[in-house]
């Protein structure tokens, strides 16, 4: 019996080629159950191979069920096995009953995984999401991870909640950057602020529990919310954020950014206030998501909800997204003490624990004082491109557009005051080499008027007001 196996000069080893053209042979039919191969010195003689290589093959399928050795018979086709995979075939285009959970991820399958922030290759990217990466101490930051890499003993810490030294450590820039007062044990570290919303929408939400979110709101958050199968209510802002009085009475929970995102507005005190009182009322959490609460541009920073709570009816939700990279993943949640023990298990079943080497490298970035020397550097650089653009905008656009979201964070968004259409406006701005998102997107219904959203934070200002010009000439 002759058998054609395609050897090559490929790196995987001979045997291993040999073991997948047999196997592959089974499994389509082509050898039948009960079928006698060639013995492994014909075989290696067929393949001008030694003996030896072809015996590790036959091993290799007899240890795995497809072929049975025989004392003094041979080396057999187990039976079976080909019949199995010509029924798995035919039935590939099987349909199975999905969770509703995988019901809802169908129906965004098509969808693209990131809002669409217009074409690529732009001179001005004005898209937003991106930390300043000029500010960053790479060097330094590579010099800590390899230290911590070379450090890293056997017995390693490997906790789901998070690295101890790196939660210490957060606790205590929390208390002095954002008024949050908490033990180290209420923070659990998790894989972005996305992983940190999924975990409090498995702990609180049942399917129908209603959930009151911003409107505009990222569209990731309400995905994860509506897959939950909770009852989003769209509550909408105005120029002091969240409008409380528009809050549903049966909600559980609301979900609101303090520095609204896309809009910008910053909520008032008086909301606060306002917001802390109705949670109490309705026996209802606040999910306070500080994205970039670090990027106060004008005056003292806002505190935040949280440090505004005294019944513990806030859970805290930052990220490192934002103020070093996106790529790093790193976010965190600050829980209630009522609430310590049933994140912790709910986050031990999503995964074991977060990487070893970024936590410890973060952690000593933090007690070292670096990080908090780099936001100072991050808030200069903001402070000076948001006045660039803001004056760029002043001298090009004028009338044309409403600025909002200009004393915080890091962007801007442009009401069109004009009658150009949003989606006109994005392509007429890639047409002069300006990169800019719509605002539309982030609407579970009809935008109020057009708008663009501007991030400014890895822009230099010569580059931000070439681009507002740019921006001035597509919409005149």
């Amino acid at each position: 019996m002759d058998l054609l196996i395609p050897i090559n000069g490929r790196r995987q080893p001979l045997y291993r080629q040999i073991y997948v053209g047999l196997r592959a042979r089974i499994l389509s039919g082509e050898l039948d159950g009960g079928k006698r191969l060639p013995s492994s010195r014909d075989l290696a003689d067929q393949l001008n191979v030694s003996r030896t290589v072809v015996l590790l093959a036959y091993e290799q399928l007899e240890a795995e069920g497809y072929l049975i050795g025989r004392t003094g018979s041979g080396t057999y086709v187990s039976k079976g096995l080909a019949g199995e995979k010509r029924v798995r075939a035919a039935r590939a285009h099987t349909r199975f009953e999905l969770s509703r959970f995988g019901a809802f991820a169908a129906g965004r399958a098509s969808e693209p995984a990131f809002p669409d922030l217009g074409p690529q290759g732009c001179r001005y990217d004005f898209t937003y999401g991106e930390g300043d990466l000029w500010s960053f101490p790479f060097a330094r930051w590579r010099r800590i991870l390899l230290e911590q890499a070379r450090a890293l003993a056997p017995g390693a810490e490997y906790s789901a909640d998070g690295n101890s030294r790196l939660r210490e450590a957060l606790c205590a820039h929390l208390k002095r950057s954002r008024g949050v007062v908490c033990d180290p044990e209420q923070i659990l570290i998790t894989n972005g602020p996305q992983q940190a919303l999924d975990l409090v929408a498995r702990v609180l939400l049942e399917r129908g529990h209603q959930m009151a979110i911003e409107e505009p709101v990222c569209k990731g958050m309400r995905d994860v919310l509506k897959a939950a199968g909770a009852e989003v209510f769209p509550v909408p802002v105005d120029g002091d954020g969240l409008i409380p009085g528009k809050l549903p009475s049966g909600a559980r929970a609301v979900f609101v950014t303090p520095h609204q995102f896309p809009t910008g507005a910053i909520l008032s005190l008086a909301r606060r206030r306002e917001l802390i009182a109705w949670a109490a009322g309705a026996n209802a959490l606040i999910i306070e998501d500080d994205y970039d609460g670090e990027f106060g541009c004008q005056g003292p920073r806002a505190e935040s909800l949280h440090g505004l709570d005294t019944e513990g009816r806030v859970i805290y939700i930052g990220t490192f997204s934002r103020t070093i990279l996106p790529a790093l993943r790193a976010a965190y949640l600050v829980v209630p003490p009522t609430l310590i023990g049933v994140f912790s298990a709910a986050k031990r079943l999503c995964d074991s624990h977060n990487g070893i080497f970024e936590q410890e490298a973060l952690a000593e970035l933090i007690a070292s004082g670096l990080y908090e020397r780099h936001l100072r550097r991050v808030r200069r650089r903001n402070a000076a491109a948001r006045a660039a653009l803001l004056e760029a905008v002043h001298d090009h656009l004028r009338s044309r557009v409403i600025v909002t979201g200009d004393g915080a964070g890091a962007h801007v968004v442009l009401w069109l005051d004009c009658a150009m259409s949003e989606e006109a406006a994005i392509a007429a701005a890639a047409a002069r080499g300006v990169r800019v998102a719509g605002v539309s997107q982030y609407f579970a219904e009809r935008a109020l008027r057009p708008g663009i959203l501007l991030g400014y934070a890895r822009l230099s200002e010569a580059a931000i007001r070439d681009g507002i010009r740019q921006i001035a000439a597509a919409i005149r």
